[in-house]
Formats: structure tokens, sequence, C-alpha cells
């Protein structure tokens, strides 16, 4: 440093002046870096935070996905049960329809096959079936009223009054002495329980898809994992404003002592030169261009930790909101064991009426089997009455013939004892052999003491030959099936 003439010294500038703008300048540059410092601290424990939250967050969304995923899964066994249970009832329903149709098919043809009026008594109320107390009773003969049935008659009733040509329109067929109500009963009690079925079904059909929506809703719920920033990407954001803030505070920390030196050595007589003097107001006119970078770079700064402080503001709310798809979560366990417990017990109820429904469905077809045996022995019974009626009409005949063959035996004996009494009795004393005047015995063919005449109702041909034809392919039909 030079020393000026005695003249420059008072235009030299104030060097207090500028040592109070370093320290003041040095003193908010301390400020500045101690609240970035701060931040940066702050930051760092914020970042924990977060990553602490979002791994709580993860770990809550990974454990819930997992217990949504086995509540599919008892979806998907509910819905496979109903499932089940529908192929159980469809097969159920193919049977019945079959049954029923076959029932249906043996009333008609029931209903087609004529009963002559010889057959059964002229009783109006006259039922196969009237005399039974149940319809499915085991004993299968207890659907026969034998004082009232077609072959009654051929016990009980008179010869046959009805000509050939009576109007077959007002004969009753074999579906008149059927016991309709009974039927009905059947298939009104069959159709009650398959409704009850339906009904019983139907109280979980919705169980699926409300599980679903359920599972759907929490899903939703869930945040997705892209809502956390990257904590590395703002970490590193605060690391350059940092170190270029540590520079330039390390610059008026410099700069300070340079001007407290210049301060303490003005004060001891030295002076300083022009240039010296210019080096200094240039130095301390960069204070305010370093102080704005300086609270540039702490603005950065505090914007990053911002980003951490929403950041962790939204885990805690994500962390918040998980606690409530927790409590979803339980209460949709809840409603899963309901609802397993209910889908069981529609199950046990199905299953027993499934079985009640089957053994209903034998009742179907023992009834058509009855039927068919009900129809195919009314056709033997009508072939038996013709085949009795020749019979009958055979030995009526014999008897016919050996009642004119004994009458004209009796006719010729007693011509013959009438010439012999003629020529010879009045030459015989009436004493001797008193018979030789009696007549010859007369005889006569008459039924069994106890017995008597048979009386048989009358079959027409034409029903009598369309009887034989269905039996010749009922015995073909049934030869078949023993073969197969």
């Amino acid at each position: 440093m030079a020393s000026p003439p005695p003249g420059q010294q008072t235009e030299q500038p104030h060097l207090v002046s500028l040592v109070l703008q370093s320290k003041k300048a040095l003193q908010h540059g301390q400020q500045l870096c101690s609240k970035a410092n701060s931040l940066s601290n702050a930051s760092a424990q914020c970042s924990l935070d977060v990553l602490t939250l979002d791994a709580k967050v993860k770990w809550i969304t990974e454990a819930v996905l997992e217990q949504l995923k086995l509540a599919a899964n008892v979806a998907k066994s509910i819905e496979y049960k109903r499932a089940q249970l529908d192929k159980q009832v469809k097969a159920w329903d193919v049977v019945r329809s079959k049954r029923t149709e076959a029932l249906d098919n043996i009333l008609e043809s029931l209903g087609a096959q004529l009963v002559p009026p010889g057959f059964h008594q002229s009783s109006s109320g006259s039922s196969l079936f009237g005399s039974q107390h149940s319809i499915d009773g085991k004993n299968g003969n207890a659907i026969f009223n034998a004082q009232q049935s077609p072959s009654a008659t051929v016990r009980d009733n008179p010869f046959d009054r009805h000509g050939k040509n009576a109007d077959r329109t007002k004969w009753k067929t074999l579906r008149d002495f059927v016991d309709e109500s009974a039927i009905e009963n059947v298939l009104d009690t069959l159709e009650s329980d398959r409704t009850r079925l339906d009904d019983i079904m139907a109280s979980t059909y919705d169980y699926p898809e409300t599980l679903s929506a359920a599972i759907s809703s929490i899903r939703e719920s869930l945040p997705s994992s892209s809502n956390v920033p990257s904590i590395e990407d703002i970490l590193n954001a605060q690391q350059q404003p940092s170190e270029l803030m540590a520079r330039h505070l390390s610059s008026l920390t410099s700069h300070y002592e340079q001007m407290a030196d210049a301060l303490r050595e003005s004060e001891a007589g030295e002076i300083f030169g022009e240039e010296d003097l210019q080096d200094m107001n240039r130095d301390t006119e960069e204070l305010p261009s370093i102080m704005a970078e300086l609270e540039e770079q702490v603005l950065s700064i505090e914007d990053t930790h911002q980003q951490l402080v929403t950041a962790k503001t939204a885990a805690q709310e994500r962390l918040t909101t998980q606690s409530l798809t927790l409590d979803n979560l339980d209460e949709l366990g809840e409603i899963m064991s309901d609802m397993l417990q209910k889908q069981q017990d529609v199950e046990n109820d199905c299953q027993e009426l499934l079985d009640g429904l089957q053994e209903r469905l034998l009742i179907v077809e023992d009834l058509h089997h009855r039927f068919i045996q009900y129809q195919t022995s009314f056709k033997k019974l009508l072939v038996e009455i013709g085949r009795r009626r020749q019979i009958k009409e055979a030995v009526e005949k014999v008897v016919e013939g050996m009642i004119l063959e004994l009458r004209a035996m009796t006719e010729e004996e007693r011509q013959v004892r009438e010439d012999f009494n003629a020529e010879h009795g009045r030459h015989i004393p009436e004493d001797i052999c008193l018979c030789i005047e009696n007549p010859p015995t007369r005889w006569d063919v008459v039924p069994r003491e106890g017995d008597v005449r048979e009386s048989l109702p009358e079959v027409e041909s034409d029903l009598l030959a369309q009887a034989k034809e269905k039996l010749a392919v009922v015995d073909v039909s049934s030869a078949g099936t023993e073969s197969a």
C-alpha cells in the first residue's frame, strides 16, 4: 500500500462503513446458511418419515391385496358351489320333464282305451283308486278297488245287456278309473317343493356379485405407488444449493476478515492506495448479488423441503385412509363368514329338498309303471275274457249236444219198451217183474250243486283284435330288451 499525500486522506472511502456492510452480509449469510442447514436436516428427517410411512402403506396395501385375493377366491368358491347346485337342479328338471311327460302320455293312452259297459258296475263313483289311502303306499294293489274295477263284472255283474251297436261315445275309459286328484296332489307337491328350492337358492344369488363389488371398491381405494416422489432426486436437488451456499459463506467470511484487517490497519495509521480502495469497493458492491443468490438457493432448498413435507402429509393421509380400508376389510371378512355360513346352510337345505324331490320323482315313475301294468293287464283281461268266452261256448255246445243225444236215446228207449210191452206184456203175469212197465229215465246236464252258470261281458271283435295287436308289440319289445 502506498502512502498518499495528506490531501488525499479525506477522499478515501470510509472503511468502517465497508466493514459494517461486510459484517452485516456475513451475518445475514450465516442466518441463511443456518436456515438452509436446518431445512436440510429437516428434509433428511422428513425423507425418513416419508419412506417409513410409504413402507407402511405399501405393506398394508400388499396385505390388503392378499386378503382381497382370498376374498375373490371365496366369491369364486360360492359361485362354483351355486353352479354345481344349478347343475344338479337342471339335471333333476330334465328327469322330471321326462317322467311327467311319460306319465301324461300313459294317462292319455288310458283315456283312449275304451272299457265295455259290461266290465264295470253302473255306479258313477267307480274308481280303481277310490280305496287307496296313500298314492305312494308300499302295497301296489292298494291303488285298485276290486269291488269297483272293470273286472268286477266277471264275478258279480249280470250278463252284458248292451248290444254291439251301442254308442261308444258314452263308454268309460281306463282313465275314468284313475284317481286324478291324487295324481294332481303328487304333481302339485312336486311343483311346490321345486318352487321352494328356487326361493332358497335365490337367497344367495347375489353373493358373488356383492363380494366382487366390495372387493373392487376396496381395491380402488388403495393408493398407487406413483404418488410418492423420488426421495433421492429431492435430496440430490438440495445438495448443489447447499454446496454453493457454503462457498458463498466462505467468500463472505474471507471478505469480512479482509475488511476487518484493513480497518485495523487503517486505524493503525496505514494509508491504502487508490487501487486497494477500488478493490474493496468492488468486493463490497458484489455483496448484494451474493446475498440474492444465497436467498435464491435457500428458496430452492425450502421448495424441495416443502415437496417432502407435502409427500409426508400425503403419505400420512394414505396411511389414515388405509386404516379405513382395513376397517372395510374387517367388515368384508365378517360379511364373507356370514355368506359362507349362509351358503352352506343353503346347500344343506337344497340337498335335503333335492333328495325329497328325487323320492317324489320315484313316486311319479312308480305311477307310470303301475299305469302301464294297469293298461297291459286290462288288454290281457280282454284277451282272457275272449278266451273264456270261447271255452264257455265250446263247453255249452258240448253240453247241448249231450242233452240232445240223451233226449234222443231216451225217446228211442221209450219206443223200444213200448213195443216190447205191447208184444209180450199181455202174456206175462202182472206180479212178475213189476218194473217192466216203467219208462226209461230222462236225463239233463246241469251245473254242479252250488255253482251258477257263468256269465261273461261282451268284448267286441275290434277291441279284442286291438288288444292282441298291442300285446304282441309289447312282447316283441320286451324280448328285444332282454336279449340286449
